[in-house]
Parts: C-alpha cells; sequence; structure tokens
C-alpha cells in the first residue's frame, strides 16, 4: 500500500466529486475566531460546501487568521456576509437549501437521523453561545451530534466537519459510492421503548 499523490490524488478526488450531486452550504453566525472560519472555510472546500453564507459579526475569510487557515480554500467557494442571520438564512432559503442548525437543544434530533439531503445549509453558531434563539426559530430543523465523552460540545469547526460529512455520507448511500462500497443508511427508527 502505498499513498496517493499528484495525479491519482486527483482522479480519486473527481471520482468521488462526480458520485454526489447533492448540494452543501453553510451559515456562520457571529462566530468570534477567524481561526475556525478559516477551518470551516477549508473544510467547506474539501466537501465540495458551494457556498458560504456570513452573519453578523463573523470575521471575513479575507482576515488573516481566517487565512491563515484556510490556506487559499475560499477561491473554491462563494462568500457572502450578511448583517443579520434573518437575512443569511433567508438567502439560503432563496437559494434552494434546507436550513438546519448544528445545536444542541432540547427539540434536536441526532444528525444521523435527520435527512441531510438533497440540499442543505447548516447553521452554525458562535464558540460559545451557539446560534442565537432568532436563528432557531428560523431553522426547518435542527440536529446535534451525539457525544459520548465527558466534553460536552464540539469545536465548531470540528462540528462543522462532522455535519458536512454526514451529508455527504447520505447522498451517498443514496446515489452509491464510486468504489462500491456500503455508505450505510439513514432511516433510523429512534421512538421511545
Amino acid at each position: 500500500m502505498k499513498q496517493l499523490r499528484g495525479t491519482e490524488l486527483k482522479r480519486l478526488h473527481r471520482s468521488w466529486r462526480r458520485g454526489n450531486e447533492f448540494r452543501l452550504a453553510m451559515i456562520l453566525e457571529n462566530l468570534q475566531s477567524p481561526f475556525n472560519v478559516g477551518s470551516v472555510v477549508r473544510t467547506g472546500a474539501a466537501m465540495g460546501a458551494e457556498k458560504l453564507y456570513l452573519a453578523g459579526d463573523t470575521p471575513s475569510v479575507r482576515s488573516s487568521g481566517a487565512q491563515k487557515a484556510a490556506m487559499g480554500t475560499d477561491k473554491y467557494l462563494k462568500v457572502e456576509h450578511f448583517p443579520t442571520v434573518a437575512e443569511a438564512v433567508a438567502a439560503a432559503k432563496a437559494d434552494g437549501f434546507k436550513v438546519v442548525g448544528l445545536e444542541l437543544a432540547d427539540e434536536a434530533v441526532p444528525m444521523f437521523a435527520a435527512e441531510l439531503t438533497p440540499a442543505v445549509a447548516f447553521v452554525l453558531g458562535h464558540e460559545d453561545r451557539g446560534i442565537t434563539a432568532d436563528a432557531l426559530a428560523l431553522c426547518d430543523q435542527v440536529v446535534f451530534v451525539p457525544q459520548l465523552g465527558r466534553v460536552g460540545s464540539l469545536n465548531v469547526s470540528a462540528a462543522a466537519t462532522v455535519a458536512c460529512y454526514e451529508a455527504r455520507r447520505q447522498g451517498y448511500a443514496i446515489s452509491g459510492t464510486p468504489d462500491g462500497s456500503d455508505a450505510g443508511g439513514f432511516d433510523i427508527d429512534l421512538d421511545d421503548e
């Protein structure tokens, strides 16, 4: 076994990109750290997100901290900044996205139990305070990442990565994977017993 480099790596990524036509975007509400913004940008670019909606006080993807973390990958995403999360959510919905909040909230469902296809825009909130009540009210659905350890939440950029990966996994479960492997289903019954 050997690591893929250059042309081989590009071919691998191209085959997986062709196998998943579902749409992905992210809405960042009042993130504080430019490094988190840059990390989310890099994740979005790696996972084939088409757009990043920045809302409120979220730092620009062009800030030095964001650029350091993104490593130039912002060129692969359309980025638009909105004064309020309501405007960002409205724009995402107008662009055809189902808006899904990523938050530990009382009515949230485990991420793997939510339908995240064919077009989803994840709302990610402030590092300490999460998504605002106003943003939660605008979401079509709210999901959370089940966690088993003693830490109650993930870093916002790590949560974005998990969310994007799950949306892509669900897409492959529907359309099939390029290599024929099983991507798993997502029709899980979580009714109380």
